[in-house]
């Protein structure tokens, strides 16, 4: 804020600067054209005498409108001047008007005097006051658009500024006042679904981790005391204490019913490990085929542009398609995604075909194909093959699909190709 003030600031000191140089700049034009009329009543009397030498002599006769300054010429002869009234109607000066007197010499005579009235038209003064007009009218507007600027986008902005900030933090009580600003209403309608959004993982998150706890605080509980008597019986087998073979049955009897006590708390761990670890809504809705691609092709093409990946996006017919179009890119996107982190940078290739009533979207990448064996694993929570391990990732992305597409009652899956890997994703109609 306080450089966008300097930027203010600036504009001020540019313009006062500008009006003060416009004057000195009419001042310098006011001076060459204070030279120039002179230049004019120069050559007006060489135009009189030579019209005197002609026998033409008629001041009127002068053409003025071919010179700038010079608007009237009067004539005085030498006897005239005796004349007491026509020598002060000669001499008399009228207002807003200056006049220049030079004698009018033939032969070394003087035949009378010549009247020039002039007028330097910059000294209205009427240039300079159109162009300082101008010029704060400009200033004006440059202000009250400026000031808008301020008022109505960088304000706002700086305000708001600090909230993604805050929500890096973990910060997710900030509030955003509400503001029907059209620049920024959907950004802050935005920004105020994300911090929900964040807030409500976090609470599920602290929720899960407390159920998790006191799960494996109960289990580990009860794991005790089975575990105990098992510890118990084999010590009581090591120092042969009991004398029957009957008793000692008995013992390792009670130590494989405490054993699968112990296997069934082990179950219990992993069945709760296996449950949902992500909680994914989907909006039951349509959406268009050409939306779903426009996005993609938006999204994609610029980033293999850069990366110089062939990018391929097949032909495809334009259809109604069941599900959510938020849910539906994610998944297509994390395909997109994993082709190009996993693929050998070469080629992606998007197609489409219909089946059994159902859009298929198939991505294809080529790369390093995914052993058999691994296949089957594909869609498992943290599962990650042997051939990526070397890369970022944890093994979540193609799970989440799988549920995004089961609860829109559609389908993923992937086939092994000769040269790479191709995952085909199914909308119904």
């Amino acid at each position: 804020m306080k450089k966008y003030n300097g930027i203010i600031l600036v504009t001020v000191f540019v313009y006062v600067c500008f009006a003060l140089i416009l004057p000195l700049v009419h001042m310098q034009k006011h001076n060459k054209e204070s030279l120039e009329y002179k230049v004019e009543i120069h050559n007006i009397i060489k135009q009189c005498e030579e019209m005197y030498r002609l026998n033409q002599w008629n001041p009127a006769k002068i053409d003025l409108e071919k010179y700038v300054f010079i608007n009237k010429i009067s004539f005085l002869d030498s006897e005239a001047s005796k004349d007491t009234e026509q020598l002060y109607t000669f001499y008399e000066n009228k207002n807003g008007i200056h006049t220049c007197i030079q004698p009018f010499i033939v032969e070394d005579t003087v035949k009378g005097y010549l009247r020039f009235d002039y007028m330097l038209y910059s000294e209205s003064n009427m240039e300079l006051w159109i162009l300082e007009g101008i010029l704060f009218i400009i200033f004006v507007c440059i202000e009250i658009l400026l000031f808008y600027i301020r008022t109505v986008i960088i304000k706002p902005f700086h305000e708001i500024s600090r909230m993604p900030y805050e929500l890096s933090k973990g910060h997710l009580q900030m509030d955003l006042e509400e503001n029907k600003n059209r620049f920024f209403g959907k950004f802050m309608w935005g920004l105020s679904m994300l911090r929900d959004t964040l807030s409500d993982a976090k609470a599920k998150e602290l929720k899960l981790m407390k159920e998790k706890k006191l799960l494996l605080l109960s289990i580990s509980h009860d794991i005790k005391i089975p575990l105990s008597a098992i510890k118990l019986y084999a010590k009581t087998l090591k120092e042969d204490i009991y004398d029957t073979e009957e008793k000692r049955y008995t013992a390792a009897e009670r130590i494989e019913t405490h054993a699968k006590e112990i296997e069934d708390f082990v179950k219990e761990i992993v069945s709760a490990s296996s449950e949902d670890i992500i909680t994914i809504e989907v909006r039951k809705s349509e959406f268009y085929l050409k939306e779903l691609v426009q996005k993609i092709k938006e999204t994609y093409l610029p980033k293999a542009q850069v990366m110089l990946i062939e990018f391929k996006v097949g032909q495809y017919e334009n259809k109604l398609l069941q599900g959510d179009m938020e849910r539906a890119f994610e998944v297509i996107e994390n395909l997109i995604e994993n082709a190009f982190k996993y693929g050998d940078g070469k080629e992606i290739v998007i197609d489409f075909y219909e089946e059994d009533y159902c859009q298929i979207i198939n991505v294809f990448n080529t790369g390093t194909v995914v052993p058999i064996t691994e296949m089957p694993h594909l869609f498992d929570s943290f599962y990650r093959g042997s051939s990526v391990s070397d890369k970022p990732g944890n093994g979540l992305g193609l799970y989440i699909s799988k549920q995004i597409m089961n609860k829109m009652d559609g389908e993923i899956f992937a086939e092994r190709k000769e040269n790479g890997m191709s995952f085909g994703v199914v909308f119904r109609e």
